[in-house]
């Protein structure tokens, strides 16, 4: 009777258990559609050219993703045209890249985002030295020195290569100030070949758009034969241009005992960012923003500690997760915990939550749900018992006495068999009990005669 009773309360508990398992693992495999994979190890980063900028704060970047062992790729370009290019391209397999502000369009069907501004990248105009305006004696010492670009008409001028920011920058210059190809020579060349053919006179000017540290730029702010032009109408061009900055260089910033440069430098610069892909994993473009954070909050010749990266007005969209970090700042769970064990568990929260939310109500339900079934057994019995004691009330002549008992004995032994766990069997008994009152109700009527045969 005990391993009855045991297999007839275990049927009650499955009967309970098995909903409330299926609603749950639905309930998983829902949630589960809303949650990222794991983050990969690998982030493919779309740079430069050889000795640029971008390939420079890539290599920083590198050693950054690797504390985390992250591989961070970097892919060299001919610049931020064919960087945006690359992420339009679905079939190019890449994360991010760096992009220079004012140099992409927002296009009906792109799912590319920034990251905000990085960091200031100048553009640099060095002219050969001795090189004066068309209209002055050479070797006139009386002369100024170039100061607008359209003291570049009708030189031979280095505007970069195809496909890259300094040259889409240039030309849009360029044209501002009525320079085209017709009116001046245009070179479409860019690295550090620039700077021998600068010196040896078979070029008269050179527009560079990259950091003070790239490679091309400060081998010219040395270089006796290059002179950087101090761009006269700065502050009009940055209020034309909404994507350019108005600079000031100032004496001896770059180097106080050669005093370089010698006075003041007025310059135009975008603002540099990385764009990542819609699809780029959320906790890598946070890894992204960390690093920049690094690099780009040091001080430096135009920014003070801190002030990079900020959010910036942009034709794309912000990312989300730089959103996140311009309020928040890092992770808070990568605060307390290693990267893979925080993304685990940010993971499993985004999962865990609305699991929680159906499961509290759920499972608060089931001993409920349980206690109906083995309730409901012994209600189905006081229906019965209720039913006999309603006919013995109403219609006291319709059966014998030992009709009347033997229906009771039926609903008795039922309740005896019933399967009842320990903390219901109070209502066993007390069924016991008010069959035995219904008996005795019974038992007190006279017997009915027995008809005769």
């Amino acid at each position: 009777m005990a391993v009855k009773l045991n297999q007839l309360s275990l049927r009650d508990l499955f009967a309970v258990i098995l909903p409330a398992v299926f609603i749950a693992g639905l309930a998983f495999w829902a949630a589960a559609q809303f949650i990222k994979p794991a983050p990969p190890h690998t982030l493919t980063i779309s740079t430069g050219g050889e000795g640029g900028g971008y390939q420079r704060f890539a290599a920083r970047y590198h050693e950054i993703f690797a504390r985390y062992d992250i591989d961070l790729v970097a892919l060299p370009s001919a610049g931020a045209i064919e960087n945006v290019a690359r992420l339009r391209d679905p079939n190019f397999a890449i994360d991010a890249a760096f992009v220079q502000g004012g140099t992409a369009r927002l296009r009906e069907g792109d799912d590319l985002q920034v990251l905000g501004a990085f960091y200031y990248e100048p553009m640099w105009i060095f002219y050969r030295n001795g090189l004066q305006p068309k209209n002055a004696k050479e070797g006139d010492p009386t002369v100024e020195e170039l100061t607008t670009l359209m003291q570049l008409k009708g030189r031979r001028v280095a505007i970069g290569g195809e496909g890259s920011g300094t040259q889409s920058l240039a030309l849009e210059l360029l044209s501002a100030n009525g320079i085209d190809r017709k009116n001046t020579t245009f070179i479409n060349e860019g690295g550090m070949g620039l700077v021998e053919r600068l010196s040896n006179g078979s070029l008269d000017a050179v527009m560079v758009v990259g950091p003070t540290e790239s490679a091309l730029v400060w081998t010219l702010l040395f270089s006796s034969h290059a002179k950087l032009m101090s761009v006269a109408h700065a502050e009009a061009y940055s209020r034309r241009m909404p994507s350019l900055s108005h600079l000031t260089l100032p004496r001896g910033a770059i180097d106080l005992v050669r005093d370089i440069p010698p006075q003041d430098v007025q310059l135009l610069a975008p603002s540099s960012t990385v764009m990542v892909r819609g699809d780029t994993h959320p906790a890598l473009v946070g890894l992204l923003m960390q690093a920049a954070a690094e690099v780009h909050g040091e001080p430096g010749v135009f920014q003070r500690p801190g002030e990079f990266p900020h959010a910036a007005h942009s034709e794309f969209p912000l990312s989300s997760e730089a959103t996140r970090f311009f309020t928040s700042g890092k992770p808070f769970l990568q605060r307390y915990l290693p990267f893979w064990a925080a993304t685990l568990v940010d993971r499993l929260v985004v999962m865990l939550v609305p699991l929680i939310a159906i499961l509290l109500p759920l499972f608060s339900y089931a001993p409920r749900l349980y206690a109906w079934r083995v309730r409901s057994r012994v209600y189905r019995l006081y229906g019965e018992l209720k039913f006999i004691e309603s006919e013995l009330l109403d219609l006291p002549d319709q059966r014998t006495q030992d009709e009347w008992l033997q229906r009771l004995d039926t609903i008795e032994k039922s309740a005896n068999l019933l399967p009842m766990p320990v903390g219901f069997t109070d209502m066993q008994y007390t069924l016991r009990e008010h069959i035995a009152l219904v008996r005795t109700a019974v038992l007190r009527r006279p017997a009915l005669p027995t008809m005769p045969t």
